[in-house]
């Protein structure tokens, strides 16, 4: 075995070391975002505990998932982002497809993240939307700038208020004047696969893998672990949003951003708490999807560098500015912005590693320190195509009316 220090290569990519904390938090993070804030108002008409089942069991697979970039980017010697492992082990077309789904995931996602500051701002401050977004946009932009690392302490410091913030909120979620335990019980399981396409929306974080291997390329051994834990809280988390907005209020009162309705309902300080709460979500996974897409774009068209600042704000430009436009000509939704990119980008993002993983156990360059073992076995495998793949058949039929729409 070759010294674990010396063994994986920069390419245009460089290595910045992070630490598992700071590793668990930007999966917590890429989590705790915009599909957290819309899983509330998705499941309206189904109920919380179709939200609640199929987050458990979108978590579970989306972790599956990421242990097999995890394995492939672990074989591979030269530091490369998603659509480069696809073209390695699977083919052009691959990368071609994985590269897209990325593209396809982060505009969604940052069309999410424009609207939602957007309103919660304008809600907080009393401002009109597009001038809260751009409040929000601003500090956000210079984080990603500045990269990695920076993203990574951010995010580390923010997802921890946001985990004390939650709990409070539980709290006092129970002791509302509001609070109505029944409706937590209330289900229709009709609207059940739709609302998996939401649940998956949230979990997507496979694209960051390659990123958080290269920041513990010093210590790879620590990555899977730290993968575990973040999707851990990540669940926890997705749980308790839901199941306070559900406690205090009633489906049909819910707003598409579901920390406004959340607050209301309990009270003046509550309303603040939880949109401050829904700004750090977005923050945290606005700031390493975007530098992600960067590293990813970077990677696929074979740019020099992501560091080098004319690259950099050349292309923050061109992230930044398309889903900035259709956000400000209203021209996608913020739940609508989720459904999207769950039904497709989630089951390119969920499918596509399993083949990378087999071929790189096959055709890999370094035996790595750690594998996913069993959880790559073909029973696994096929439950997450059947999954996945399922809910891009019911996508389809739904938009042809055939099968019932989530909303």
């Amino acid at each position: 075995m070759e010294n674990r220090n010396t063994q994986y290569e920069e390419g245009a990519l460089k290595i910045q070391k992070l630490t598992s904390a700071e590793v668990i938090f930007q999966v917590v993070g890429c989590g705790i975002g915009s599909g957290a804030l819309g899983t509330a108002y998705a499941a309206r008409k189904g109920g919380f505990p179709v939200i609640a089942i199929w987050l458990l069991l979108s978590g579970l697979l989306t972790l599956f998932s990421m242990y097999y970039v995890a394995e492939a980017t672990l074989r591979t010697r030269k530091m490369i982002q998603l659509p480069g492992l696809a073209e390695k082990y699977v083919g052009p077309a691959a990368r071609v497809l994985i590269f897209l789904a990325v593209v396809i995931n982060s505009f969604s996602c940052l069309i999410a993240y424009f609207n939602g500051s957007g309103s919660i701002i304008s809600q907080l401050l009393g401002v009109p939307q597009i001038v809260g977004t751009f409040i929000f946009l601003i500090p956000s932009a210079i984080v990603v700038y500045i990269g990695l690392k920076a993203v990574g302490i951010a995010g580390k410091y923010m997802s921890y208020l946001m985990i004390i913030l939650i709990l409070v909120l539980i709290s006092a979620s129970f002791v509302s004047k509001n609070a109505e335990l029944s409706r937590l019980f209330e289900s229709n399981w009709d609207y059940a696969i739709p609302i998996f396409n939401v649940a998956a929306f949230s979990y997507i974080g496979q694209y960051l893998v390659p990123d958080l291997a290269r920041g513990l390329a010093h210590d790879p051994k620590k990555l899977a672990p730290s993968l575990l834990i973040g999707q851990i809280i990540v669940a926890i988390l997705l749980i308790l949003i839901p199941l306070g907005t559900f406690l205090v209020s009633p489906s049909n009162n819910i707003e598409q951003v579901a920390t406004i309705t959340w607050g209301k309902a309990i009270g003046n300080w509550a309303f603040v708490s939880a949109n401050l709460f829904a700004l750090m979500a977005i923050f945290t996974s606005f700031t390493p999807i975007t530098q992600t897409l960067i590293s990813n774009i970077v990677d696929f068209f074979h740019f020099k560098s992501d560091s080098d600042p004319k690259t950099r704000i050349m292309l923050m430009i061109i992230c930044l500015g398309i889903p900035l436009f259709l956000t400000v000509t209203g021209m996608v939704g913020f739940v609508d912005a989720i459904y999207f990119s769950g039904t497709f980008a989630a089951a390119i993002m969920a499918i596509l590693p399993i083949f990378m993983v087999n071929s790189a156990r096959k055709n890999g360059e370094i035996k790595p320190e750690w594998s996913a073992g069993k959880l790559a076995s073909k029973p696994v495998q096929a439950t997450i195509i059947i999954v996945y793949g399922g809910t891009v058949i019911y996508h389809i039929l739904g938009t042809i009316g055939l099968l019932p729409a989530g909303w």
